[in-house]
């Protein structure tokens, strides 16, 4: 299983919570950041239903796979100091 990490960040006057190249919305306090980035890692958790994927590759080729509720990956949160 793979993990995840949301990762505190200043932003925009305020502070966010980063995964990969995608930002949050803006928090006017760390807190307030990493209170929403913590929420968002324990709802990663959270089964959901089995569904069926459907996606295209850059090759052109359709694939279709299953993706069970439980696959879920482990989510945390990285807070550096600053």
């Amino acid at each position: 299983m793979s993990t995840i990490h949301y990762v505190i960040v200043e932003h925009d006057g305020g502070w966010a919570y980063r995964l990969g190249d995608v930002v949050s919305e803006t928090f006017p306090s760390h807190d307030a950041a990493l209170a929403a980035a913590r929420d968002v890692a324990a709802r990663q958790r959270i089964p959901g239903e089995t569904t069926t994927l459907t996606y295209q590759t850059p090759d052109g080729r359709w694939h279709e796979e299953s993706s069970t509720g439980s696959d879920r990956p482990d989510a945390d949160v990285i807070d550096p100091p600053h």
